[in-house]
Formats: structure tokens, sequence, C-alpha cells
């Protein structure tokens, strides 16, 4: 397995796939969204024959997605791994999940994507958990 936190050789380009993935794997979450609205709405059989057949493409690309990405990011496949496909309170089991991860303060600093030049890791994001809003 490749970790994106591994490769700092080929970080810009390892940080450009990452980013890549996350833009598609947020397109093929909103195309199933927008595909359930329209079955929700849709009275025509055949049209909504078609439009499930579509839904089920994006169910399909949007798992590839994360599968690539979660192949990539061990600290987000051993939360995800935590929290998918489990019964029990979900909330409940992610923090559990993101405490074994990454700590019991839940941030590795890692931001789960490809290292910042300060070396550490971090995309610089980390400094705003907790911040007021």
């Amino acid at each position: 397995m490749t970790s994106i936190t591994s490769r700092p050789r080929n970080c810009h380009r390892l940080t450009r796939t990452f980013a890549r993935l996350c833009a598609s794997l947020t397109e093929e979450a909103e195309a199933i969204g927008w595909y359930e609205q329209r079955l929700a709405v849709e009275a025509d059989p055949e049209a909504l024959a078609v439009m499930r057949d579509a839904q089920g493409e994006e169910f399909k690309h949007f798992s590839m997605d994360l599968e690539f990405l979660l192949r990539r990011t061990p600290s987000w496949r051993a939360i995800a791994e935590g929290v998918l496909f489990r019964a029990g309170d979900i909330v409940d089991h992610g923090e559990q999940a993101e405490a074994e991860a990454l700590g019991d303060d839940g941030d590795d600093g890692s931001g789960g994507a490809a290292s910042s030049d300060d070396g550490t890791g971090s995309l610089g994001i980390g400094s705003l958990k907790g911040a007021a809003r």
C-alpha cells in the first residue's frame, strides 16, 4: 500500500491526485443526491428505470473513488473501518475509531493528505480545530 504521507519525493503529484479524487468523490455524491431528488418526483416508469440505472453508476463511481483514497490514506482507512458496516451508534464508532487511528486527541496533524513544506505532514488546517466560528 502506498501512502500519500510516506512519499515526499512526489509530494505535489500525489497531492494533486488526492485532490482530484476528493473532487471526484464529491461530484459523485452530488450526482447521487440529484438522482435521488429526480427519482422522488418522477412518475414515468421507464424514466424511473433509466434514472435508477444511472444512479447505480454513480454509486459505483463513488465507491471506486473512495476505495482509491482509502488505499492511499491509512489513517482515513482505519477510521472508515471503525465506522462502516457496523451496527450500533455511528458517532460512538467514529469517535472510537478516530481515537484509535490518530491518538486520544483525534488529530495527528497530517490531514490525511500529502505533507506540507514544514515536514510535519500537516496541511495547515489542524490549528483550526476548536477555533471560534
